[in-house]
């Protein structure tokens, strides 16, 4: 008797917690559908050089921020109530990480968007053909990695750590062509100059959503199996990042600016300087 009773509450429990599942799930996908949405939009409204557009970006990036409280307090509330153990006290702490990552990607979209109203305003220094490229390809890493979180599809955590490659490699040859820009039409024109800095910080941001979207399939890989993804391939001897001469080149021509390291520092929104 004692024993059964002890069974139907664990049963009790699992189902209780399989609620709390369902709803930060739930959580996580809106907010990850809208920071999708943010940074698509984002960067439409620099190739329509749409000023409207930018600013419903920019309005939204609130209630992107809402949901992630929202979502934390949710997930802080189910391990008080519930104390999740193993396989669910994994999944809650990938909520927590996972919401984060989406915040920063709402940021990225807010940032691109900031400088798309600056953009707009000026003649177009040259065709966008990479950066609508690296929208689709950040997108579908996006997209991927929620879908993995809410599937528990291990395979496609995978897969988005293998898309970054092809994120990366469009970076560095937006920052080859801007540079070359800089430094052979632009020079002495710091119209051109500027424009060239700001359409290399939007292929930035882009490439900053692709490694978000990174981290959250990372989480989701470890929500579902207990181990880390990058340590996995690694064993398996699977390399994730294949350095180059173009890639060390690179890094040594950013040392100033930010590192692009995944854990580190927040996003922080962008604040035009004097004369953008």
């Amino acid at each position: 008797m004692l024993f059964n009773s002890g069974e139907n509450a664990k049963s009790q429990a699992s189902f209780l917690y399989e609620k709390d599942r369902l709803a930060l799930t739930a959580l996580v996908l809106e907010m990850g559908s809208r920071a999708k949405a943010a940074f698509r939009e984002a960067v439409r409204a620099l190739e329509s050089r749409d000023d409207e557009l930018a600013r419903q970006v920019l309005d939204g990036d609130e209630l992107i921020d809402e949901l992630e409280v929202d979502a934390e307090l949710e997930c802080l509330r189910s391990i008080g109530m519930r104390r999740p153990v193993r396989e669910d006290l994994r999944f809650a702490f990938s909520v927590l990480k996972i919401v984060t990552d989406l915040e920063r990607i709402g940021d990225e979209a807010a940032n691109i968007a900031e400088r798309t109203l600056w953009l707009n305003r000026r003649p177009l220094l040259k065709p966008l053909i990479d950066i609508p490229r690296m929208k689709e390809i950040a997108t579908k890493m996006l997209s991927q990695a929620l879908e993995s979180f809410e599937k528990g599809d291990a395979a496609l955590a995978e897969a988005v750590f293998r898309a970054d490659d092809e994120m990366d490699g469009l970076y560095r040859a937006i920052f080859d062509e801007l540079l070359s820009i800089m430094a052979g039409p632009a020079q002495g024109n710091p119209d051109a100059l500027l424009s060239a800095t700001a359409l290399l910080s939007v292929a930035r941001h882009l490439e900053r959503i692709g490694d978000h979207s990174v981290n959250i399939a990372e989480r989701a890989y470890f929500s579902v199996t207990g181990r880390r993804l990058k340590k996995m391939l690694r064993e398996a001897g699977r390399s994730l990042r294949p350095r180059s001469s173009s890639r060390s080149v690179r890094g040594r021509a950013c040392r100033s600016g930010p590192s692009r390291g995944r854990s580190g520092p927040p996003s922080r929104r962008w604040n035009p300087p004097p004369g953008w």
